[in-house]
């Protein structure tokens, strides 16, 4: 902890300006009713906004739209591809916002190659070009974790 002196001889007060704050976490789950991936995105927008606001945390239109698109593209995919429900969870940091989505399809994501003729299937591709994501299985199927980098502020 690094301490600041309040001016007069030989008093020190501790900060607590450099403790680690943990992030802020929100999960929510959708049953695949229709209006889902809709729901999802007012999720993150609300999210994002109390980042911004209780966190002070820098998260510019640019990066808001992106986030937005990487929610929608990732419970897409676990609506189109799973047998029953799904979770969505975010989590914020000053530097960074984790989109994960679980689902109960133990079949990883296809990420088909570059192909601007191909009419759908991008999903991945635009994902993976915004994001650094992970797949991995958990017992009921599998988590798809994309991460963000913000930018500096």
């Amino acid at each position: 902890m690094t301490d600041y002196a309040n001016g007069a001889v030989g008093a020190v007060l501790p900060s607590g300006f450099d403790t680690p704050v943990e992030s802020l976490w929100r999960v929510t789950h959708y049953s695949g009713e229709p209006g889902c991936i809709a729901q999802a995105r007012a999720f993150a927008e609300a999210f994002l906004t109390q980042l911004r606001q209780e966190w002070c945390v820098t998260v510019d239109r640019r990066t808001e739209g992106d986030v937005l698109l990487v929610v929608s593209e990732l419970v897409t995919n676990a609506d189109r591809h799973s047998h029953g429900p799904y979770v969505l969870e975010l989590e914020g940091t000053p530097r960074q916002v984790a989109v994960v989505v679980y689902d109960s399809s133990a079949a990883a994501p296809l990420r088909h190659p570059r192909d601007p003729a191909r009419v759908g299937g991008h999903g991945l591709e635009i994902v993976d070009a915004l994001a650094d994501i992970t797949v991995e299985r958990v017992p009921v199927g599998k988590r798809v974790r994309a991460v963000l980098t913000l930018p500096a502020a």
